[in-house]
């Protein structure tokens, strides 16, 4: 009896075996749908659980030792915290309103800053110099600190005023300057510098590429409206403000639809660099366009009415409206034939050029050269005055060939650039050029997202 039902329960596992080869997706589907029966029977039975709200509730209680035990909670010291703004000095600020500006409601601090020397002689009447100030949550002052670039030696300096208890003291400290690297462009809509100032890009910047692309861009005459530059430059950074700009490094300018580009580079070995275009070429021409920075052409190479003698007369040289003390600088390397007081030049001096060219720097305020000296392209020769035959604060600026006067703008577009980078140098610049030209792209593309 026993055998015959294992070999009949033999035969029906050999045909569930054979039907569920022969049918898989019938037998997974009913099993999932008993599996789901299941399932919901489960669910049905817990269904039929007692209410959590109907079983009994049962408090317990612990005593805890307070933390603040026979402390009144008035007495208590609440957290404090600080509050932290920066501003620039103001030519006519006092500390009351230099720290009223701040947030700063602290007389004591005030006083002090007024009865400080250091604070006197290096915050106050000191336009543009950035101070940031610590105070507490009440406003009181906690930390003042005032930073600046005292010269060309890569260092700032630091002056902090502290509070330590109910008094302050204060300290200088000198610290080096971090370059960092911005990227910025505009679009010409009327000027130059109106549109670096619409792109916060700092007037040095924009006379460095004024400088820059002047051999090749008439920046008084030739500028049209949608002309657009991008500029990559320095800053310079003190505790992470930034206190002045340093050098362009690379700067592209587009100009009635042709391009200028310019990068800076120093080959190895070489004392000081200069500027290429991309591909290499010397943007260094024998003579520079002007004697001072961009400035406003007064009166041009050309016939006019004499403003003293009231007399149509050859005005054989150019004149630089500029403010008196505006350096001026000697457009070519040279050596100083004549230097001091002559007729109706006043204080003037004359430097002689290689190929029997002169120029002549007239009307100074002052001489910083002597005759006999040899001085090179950019070098200070004196500063812009009214000496002489002058109406008015201006340099008069001639250039003599042979003897006889040339147009200043004429000898320089027809001067000759200097070396292109050396074969040595060279995959070191192309690797630069490479990397500014993505820059420059980067600075084009900031510009148009702004201006959409």
């Amino acid at each position: 009896m026993i055998h015959g039902l294992t070999t009949a329960s033999s035969a029906l596992l050999d045909r569930l075996s054979h039907t569920i080869q022969k049918h898989p997706q019938r037998i997974t589907a009913a099993v999932a749908a008993l599996l789901l029966t299941g399932g919901g029977g489960a669910f049905a039975v817990a269904s039929f659980a007692p209410d959590p709200a109907e079983l009994p509730v049962r408090m317990v209680s612990y005593p805890v030792e307070s933390l603040a035990e026979n402390v009144v909670l008035s007495e208590l010291e609440a957290p404090g915290f600080s509050l932290y703004r920066s501003e620039q000095v103001r030519s006519s600020d006092t500390p009351e309103s230099l720290l009223q500006r701040m947030g700063v409601a602290d007389p004591a601090a005030a006083a002090f800053m007024r009865g400080d020397t250091p604070v006197r002689q290096n915050v106050l009447g000191r336009t543009g110099r950035i101070v940031s100030a610590e105070t507490t949550d009440d406003h009181r002052l906690l930390r003042l600190t005032v930073r600046w670039v005292p010269d060309d030696s890569g260092n700032f300096r630091r002056l902090i005023v502290q509070r330590q208890g109910d008094k302050f003291t204060s300290r200088i400290e000198t610290a080096k300057l971090t370059a960092n690297s911005r990227l910025a462009g505009g679009i010409i809509h009327s000027s130059l510098f109106a549109a670096t100032d619409a792109s916060n890009i700092p007037d040095a910047v924009a006379v460095q590429m004024a400088e820059l692309f002047s051999g090749n861009i008439d920046f008084r005459r030739s500028l049209r409206k949608g002309d657009r530059f991008s500029v990559v430059y320095e800053t310079l950074e003190a505790d992470g403000e930034p206190l002045s700009s340093g050098r362009v490094l690379s700067a592209e300018f587009v100009n009635n639809g042709k391009s200028h580009q310019a990068v800076w580079f120093q080959e190895p070995g070489a004392a000081k660099g200069a500027y290429y275009t991309l591909d290499g070429e010397s943007m260094r021409r024998a003579y520079l366009t002007s004697p001072v920075e961009f400035s406003r052409v007064t009166s041009g190479f050309k016939m006019r009415m004499h403003p003293i003698l009231k007399t149509w007369r050859a005005h054989l040289g150019t004149d630089f409206a500029a403010p008196t003390g505006t350096a001026v600088r000697t457009v070519g390397d040279g050596v100083v034939e004549f230097a001091g007081v002559q007729n109706g030049f006043g204080n003037v001096v004359f430097v002689k050029h290689r190929n029997q060219h002169v120029t002549v720097y007239a009307h100074l305020s002052r001489i910083d050269v002597r005759q006999g000296q040899s001085v090179e392209q950019g070098q200070t020769l004196g500063a812009v005055g009214a000496t002489g035959w002058a109406t008015g604060p201006h340099l008069h600026f001639e250039f003599r060939v042979n003897g006889v006067h040339q147009d200043p703008q004429t000898i320089v577009a027809q001067s000759e650039a200097a070396a292109p980078v050396s074969a040595a140098s060279r995959p070191a610049f192309d690797r630069l050029a490479a990397n500014m030209r993505v820059q420059l792209s980067a600075a084009a593309l900031i510009e148009q997202a702004s201006a959409e």
